[in-house]
């Protein structure tokens, strides 16, 4: 990856304020595949650490120790090998004490990985902390890995010795749209914010992907080479990132590839009729593991939040309303377009612009675009600080199905019903798109019964032409609003 940084402020800030505290601390870096959580822990303690070493995929405990070990005698070569964990974690105590007074960076890459079967890893790093590092003011022990069930499931929640010890978790998310535009524009690309968006809802905002564009070629020549072409860096790349994250991933990606053909998502009892999975506790710690991925979001529909804020119920994940809906741009991306294209065409992309199937996954990927950058669209309708919780709904008139895909419920006693429209040139509303509108606003006020301030709120690409069709729409929202 390139040595400029783009970005990350708070996540850089946050970890320098960790760093420079006064007591001991245990830093968990989580987030999915080529997200960049290396690249900023370097970024922000350069060299300055007391030990260092990165954890090696699909090797033996032998292996794993011999290579941590390395990491001492480096700077100690009279330290010998050891058989055990408990011995390793040991030796670096050994090691850390002879050093000079002052804080100690002890930075473990791919932590995931050191955890072989049977190998005791979690009770030596257990032992370490809550024996030695936790009792100093001094160390600053900053752990990562692209396996994000497992930093969340044997670190942030254990429920034995190590619970509740990490004192801080930065969780590191994909590149905003702005984020992204600042990456290019840094690297020499001249994209405008449509090409921007149109490349993000098909990488989504993970860095390495986008390290991989070229600036001399098109966004849809990028895509072609990258994800079509025999030889595409980013061909395989489904497989490869659902299976870094989960130590067996085929049950999570049979939720996601249900979860791909509803747009609007599923309920648990949909995921369990499509899946054919068990609803049990297996389940539900896939579903956590993919929501805290970003892979899912968790929502309720606006009337189901309307009874259950009288009668909560105790697991959120158990509720029959709850929909879970894909908001991952790249599995969407691979679900509506890779699997579907034509075989060993490497320009199938850039043929296919004009199609249906651009159309309906161009739809969907921007209602998704939207979902993400919420914050973004709070501050262009001027109510960021404003709380606001985002819904959709579903219902019926006396003839039809009724949906609104996402509603911005605010605290101010107003709702904005927003549509979203992702076109080539400023959107002409025709007399059905007005009808349409109006008939899913009087619906959900109807069967709503909401005496709130309802709001009509239109989020184009390219704006709306004005026209006779156009005056119900209350506000208006271009892309470039997304990049605030």
């Amino acid at each position: 990856m390139e040595k400029f940084f783009i970005g990350r402020e708070k996540e850089q800030q946050q970890l320098k304020d960790y760093i420079n505290s006064d007591q001991s601390e245990f830093i968990a870096v989580y987030g999915r595949r080529r997200v960049g959580k290396t690249f900023l822990i370097q970024h922000v303690i350069g060299v300055d650490y007391a030990f260092y070493v990165a954890g090696m995929n699909n090797v033996s405990l032998r292996i794993q120790l011999n290579n941590f070990m390395q990491g001492i005698q480096k700077k100690r070569p009279d330290v010998r090998s050891v058989k055990t964990w408990f011995d390793a974690f040991i030796a670096l105590e050994n090691y850390l004490e002879s050093l000079p007074e002052g804080r100690k960076i002890i930075f473990i890459d791919e932590m995931p990985w050191m955890d072989t079967p049977r190998s005791n890893f979690i009770s030596g790093l257990e032992h370490f902390w809550n024996s030695w590092a936790s009792w100093r003011n001094d160390i600053k022990l900053i752990v990562c890995g692209s396996a994000t069930s497992w930093i969340i499931n044997n670190l942030i929640k254990n429920r034995g010795g190590l619970h509740n010890r990490v004192t801080h978790k930065i969780p590191l998310k994909p590149f905003t749209l702005k984020e992204c535009q600042m990456y290019f524009s840094a690297r020499g690309f001249r994209l405008s914010t449509k090409q921007i968006a149109e490349c993000y809802m098909v990488l989504g905002g993970v860095p390495f992907y986008l390290s991989k564009m070229n600036k001399g070629e098109s966004v849809a020549q990028n895509i072609d080479r990258l994800l079509f072409a025999e030889d595409g860096e980013l061909r395989d790349e489904f497989q490869s990132l659902y299976n870094s994250l989960y130590k067996d991933a085929t049950n999570h990606i049979k939720i996601v590839t249900a979860l791909a053909a509803k747009g609007k998502g599923l309920t648990r009892r949909d995921i369990v009729k499509q899946t054919k999975l068990a609803s049990n506790g297996k389940l539900t710690l896939m579903l956590e593991e993919l929501e805290s991925c970003g892979f899912i979001r968790r929502y309720e529909p606006f009337s189901a939040n309307a009874s259950r804020t009288r009668n909560r119920v105790a697991d959120e994940y158990q509720s029959p309303d709850t929909l879970y809906q894909l908001v991952d741009h790249f599995t969407l991306f691979y679900f509506q377009i890779m699997k579907k294209a034509a075989a060993h065409d490497p320009n199938y992309w850039s043929n296919i612009q004009n199609s249906h199937a651009y159309s309906v996954w161009s739809g969907l990927s921007f209602e998704m675009l939207c979902l993400n950058h919420v914050e973004q669209i709070k501050m262009a309708l001027g109510i960021s600080g404003i709380t606001a919780n985002i819904f959709s709904w579903f219902g019926k008139d006396k003839e039809r199905k009724a949906q609104i895909d996402m509603l911005i419920d605010r605290a101010d006693k107003t709702i904005n019903v927003c549509e979203m429209k992702f076109y080539n040139r400023p959107y002409a509303m025709t007399a059905k798109d007005e009808a349409d509108i109006e008939r899913k606003v009087s619906s959900f006020i109807e069967a709503t019964k909401t005496d709130k301030n309802v709001i009509v709120t239109m989020i184009t690409a390219k704006g709306i032409e004005q026209n006779e069709h156009s005056g119900g729409i209350q506000k208006e929202l271009i892309l470039d609003a997304l990049f605030n």
